[in-house]
């Protein structure tokens, strides 16, 4: 007899980030620290399925629609629908391999090339000795890969010189740029320094991922490999004019394996990105034991929470994590920290009222009144690149009409130029 989907329930859930991550989170990723979790009951008593979204980050949102698709039907229909989104087709996936008795990555059709996924620590650009904090964090839960956000408003070589100051020899960094170099002529001379520091081991997007002949120069003058997100420019472009050495791969189930499968008829490497708790890393493990290529660090961002909300955490060693094998996506599910963490609606945070400021020390400052103003004035290419003493503050609201009128002034022109 068939397996019907008798419910979905959606369980939004508001799970804190680490400290760390707070503080620095708070600038572009202050929604990520809430998740919308799938449960799918059945007909068949006690099978349940389970996934998740990030519904402020996903590649796909769980619509009204796709949930009144699938009840009354056989799960086994949607498999390889990305079309249901993020935690939907997660949970699918979970409850077909518990009612088979298989991993989901049985499901894949694929034969398993390993038990143990490599996995990255992640943080967004921090400050020096906060970086410096995470990778030794990251060291004693098993992490031997971390990677970081590079940007151009910090002094690079300090921020890795200070992760190398208190990690072992094998500890390795990949370094996302999100493209903010901009151009070959502003990242070689960066990324040729950067060369001949040991810890470094992959630059993301550097450049602008659609000049394609500025990333094949820079290639040719740097000795680390460079992941582009898959797509930008497209497959062939990149095979053809050997744009970059790897990708960056995410998204629905279908699209991860189909991109996979092209990766390795190239002998591309690529690291997963998924992002999410526990539950999405369970996923992300499960695809990572059927790709053969890949083979960088996946990051899935789990470290950024303060709970994974599963009852047993992944086993993480010496860089890699541990596949599970159980049914479905192999985890149980902490229904008491989802009952502890739900949140009511609206399921959103109200945006921070921010002022930061650029500091370099021959007293240049420049003020912005949102993250996303540098982010346009680095792809712009109308910010200092990398500068010695170069760092990102938040300026603290003292409640003063200086304070208000310097912040809405930013809000609204930024950046404003100060000389102290």
């Amino acid at each position: 007899m068939a397996l019907i989907i008798k419910d979905v329930e959606r369980i939004t859930v508001h799970v804190p980030f680490t400290p760390r991550s707070q503080v620095w989170c708070a600038r572009e990723q202050y929604q990520w620290d809430i998740s919308e979790v799938i449960r799918i009951t059945t007909d068949v008593p006690d099978l349940v399925g389970w996934g998740e979204t990030m519904p402020h980050y996903t590649w796909g949102r769980v619509s009204d629609e796709a949930i009144a698709r699938v009840k009354g039907r056989n799960p086994a229909e949607f498999l390889g629908d990305d079309s249901l989104g993020a935690g939907l087709q997660m949970a699918i996936y979970d409850l077909v391999g518990k009612a088979n008795g298989v991993p989901v990555y049985k499901l894949f059709h694929l034969p398993r090339v390993r038990e143990w996924c490599p996995i990255s620590w992640w943080n967004v650009d921090m400050s020096p000795e906060d970086f410096a904090a995470e990778a030794q964090e990251a060291v004693s839960q098993g992490y031997t890969s971390h990677k970081i956000k590079a940007r151009p408003w910090w002094d690079i070589y300090a921020q890795v010189e200070a992760i190398a100051n208190v990690t072992p020899d094998h500890y390795q960094l990949d370094m996302d740029w999100n493209q903010m170099l901009a151009n070959a002529s502003n990242a070689i001379p960066v990324l040729q320094r950067l060369d001949q520091m040991p810890k470094i081991c992959i630059y993301e997007s550097p450049i602008f991922q659609h000049d394609v002949e500025g990333n094949r120069q820079l290639r040719g003058k740097i000795s680390h490999p460079i992941a582009h997100h898959f797509g930008n420019p497209p497959f062939p472009t990149v095979i053809r004019d050997e744009v970059c050495d790897g990708f960056v791969i995410g998204g629905g189930i279908k699209r991860v394996l189909q991109e996979g499968y092209l990766s390795a008829g190239f002998d591309k490497p690529f690291f997963l990105q998924i992002v999410g708790t526990g539950i999405t890393t369970a996923l992300s493990l499960q695809l990572g034991a059927v790709l053969s290529h890949a083979q960088w660090p996946a990051v899935n961002c789990m470290n950024i929470y303060s709970d994974d909300l599963l009852a047993t955490p992944i086993t993480i060693k010496g860089g890699y994590a541990k596949t599970p094998d159980a049914p479905g996506l192999g985890i149980e599910i902490d229904e008491a920290a989802l009952m502890r963490f739900k949140m009511e609606p609206p399921y959103e945070h109200p945006p921070l009222r921010l002022l930061l400021a650029v500091r370099w020390p021959n007293g240049r400052t420049r003020y912005y009144g949102n993250i996303m103003q540098c982010w346009t004035d680095a792809h712009n290419g109308n910010m200092p690149i990398h500068e010695h003493g170069a760092r990102l503050e938040y300026v603290e609201n003292d409640g003063s009409n200086d304070w208000d009128q310097l912040q809405a002034r930013a809000q609204s022109e930024g950046p404003i130029f100060s000389y102290e």
